[in-house]
């Protein structure tokens, strides 16, 4: 039985007020929901990826508590944290295999995030440029974009960590799933 969203907010609110042991507890339970996401978000790499889903989590999980930057009020605040690592890691990887292999570098599916009617490969880094562009602009559609793409939060958890409402959250996603689609979509 999956521990309510309730209890992980209590959790992290114990861990950030100073009881360490609400970490402990925690971690079990985040664990399982991280290795979800971390998952999704593997399934649209490259065939072959080398980074496999508990090693995303293991350094996720390791940014997040070594830096702190766990320490949140809810769950839905934890896991844009998350989101956002789990970016910048896949972001690194992507970087690092590129430097290694001239002209590699991940590629990713977006899938409902472009609305693309087939599933279209793009490079990790592409995407990352993108969405640094799109934060120049609109950082509000940017930072959906992340906490939908790479957090797999929900609309209503997105509303949730940016303190605005789900009809915002939807009209936002659906104005920036246009601005992905036509400049990452190959002519």
């Amino acid at each position: 039985m999956e521990p309510g969203t309730g209890e992980v907010t209590l959790l992290l609110q114990s861990w950030t007020g100073g009881d360490r042991t609400a970490l402990d507890r925690l971690m079990p339970i985040v664990y399982r929901e991280l290795r979800r996401v971390a998952a999704g978000k593997l399934r649209r790499e490259r065939a072959g990826h080398t980074l496999q889903t508990t090693a995303l989590v293991h350094e996720a999980y390791l940014r997040l508590v070594d830096q702190g930057q766990a320490k949140s009020d809810t769950r839905a605040q934890f896991f844009g944290i998350a989101a956002n690592l789990m970016r910048q890691i896949l972001v690194n990887h992507a970087e690092r295999r590129r430097a290694a292999k001239r002209g590699g570098g991940n590629r990713v599916t977006l899938q409902e995030s472009c609305a693309l009617t087939a599933q279209q490969p793009l490079d990790m880094l592409a995407l990352d440029q993108t969405l640094n562009k799109m934060a120049r602009f609109d950082p509000r559609q940017s930072r959906i974009v992340e906490l939908r793409f790479f957090g797999g939060l929900t609309e209503d958890e997105i509303a949730d960590v940016m303190e605005i409402s789900t009809a915002t959250v939807q009209r936002e996603w659906r104005t920036a799933r246009l601005v992905l689609y036509r400049e990452l979509a190959e002519p």
